[in-house]
């Protein structure tokens, strides 16, 4: 059972740094908390996957660093790296808190460190809301 719940986390991982969370590992109603954006549920949450990713030259690639699994939880220790447009690194830790039901995650939190995103990540989110939609 552990091993099963550690390969969906890795699988939230590769597809949030690809953009896209695919609807078989979350549940309808998941819902996704952090220190810099609060609650946001399952379509909120999607939408700010795929600007995150738009915002990035290349990837922002997690590298998770241990995965502890307990009953219907999952404590992950990750790490963030990528590109800013402007050609600027960007690393950030991260401590994910998963909920799992049904084999599907329904509750992520995420702490970081909010002043690097605060001073690097919003204002680009910002701005890629402020464009015009094609």
């Amino acid at each position: 059972m552990t091993e099963v719940r550690q390969q969906l986390i890795r699988g939230f991982f590769d597809a949030i740094a690809a953009g896209n969370l695919p609807d078989e590992i979350v549940t309808p109603d998941m819902s996704f908390w952090s220190v810099t954006s609060g609650t946001s549920d399952r379509a909120r949450f999607h939408g700010g996957v795929k600007m995150l990713a738009a915002i990035f030259k290349g990837t922002l690639a997690y590298v998770v660093d241990s995965l502890t699994c307990e009953d219907d939880r999952v404590a992950a220790e990750v790490r963030s790296h990528g590109t800013l447009p402007d050609g600027e690194p960007f690393d950030n830790n991260h401590v994910f808190l998963f909920r799992i039901r049904d084999g599907r995650i329904a509750q992520v939190a995420e702490y970081m460190n909010q002043f690097v995103v605060s001073e690097k990540i919003v204002p680009l989110m910002q701005a890629a809301m402020a464009r015009p939609s094609a």
